[in-house]
């Protein structure tokens, strides 16, 4: 696989989208914030397992449609999870507890410009669509997920300070 030092260090820059939802989370936010924090922690855990799968796999001589077709499942399970969890309580849920408009309005964008296009492109993989692009079609699904890991944690940067609504 010729992509693995990439996806290694997208990896590693995941790993610091984690660090800083962690050491943010050390503050005593609203519940805006925490739902911000606890979804920058689970996407940029979603990349770091998204960029590492294949890596790991490859190294068990999986290849070629397989490969993907296995990765793309996992992070596609792994994704969905983080949603339902980060939703699954009636008070958790985006619209519940994001208050500005500005933040819904962001929070949209990065649903319909991120997550929809990188799902798509998991599931084009798992559909054998595009066989001969179903590297990219994965990284693609790779730096999306990592792109929305960044607008979250930019979200909650500009959200500190800000009062919280009762």
């Amino acid at each position: 696989m010729q992509d693995v030092d990439l996806l290694v260090a997208l990896a590693g820059i995941a790993g610091v989208f984690v660090g800083f939802g962690a050491l943010i989370s050390t503050r005593d936010g609203g519940a805006s914030e925490l739902w911000l924090i606890r979804n920058v922690v689970n996407e940029g855990l979603v990349v770091v397992a998204a960029a590492l799968v294949p890596v790991v796999i490859g190294r068990y001589g999986i290849t070629g449609h397989e490969l993907w077709l296995l990765c793309s499942l996992i992070v596609l399970v792994l994704d969905w999870v983080g949603i339902i969890l980060s939703h699954i309580r009636r008070e958790d849920m985006a619209f519940q507890v994001l208050r500005t408009r500005a933040t819904r309005v962001a929070l949209s964008v990065l649903f319909f410009f991120l997550e929809v296009p990188a799902q798509i492109a998991l599931i084009l993989v798992v559909l054998g669509v595009f066989r001969d692009l179903e590297p990219a079609l994965y990284l693609t699904a790779v730096v999306l997920m990592l792109f929305e890991a960044a607008v979250l944690l930019v979200m909650l940067v500009y959200s500190q300070g800000r009062p919280t609504a009762a």
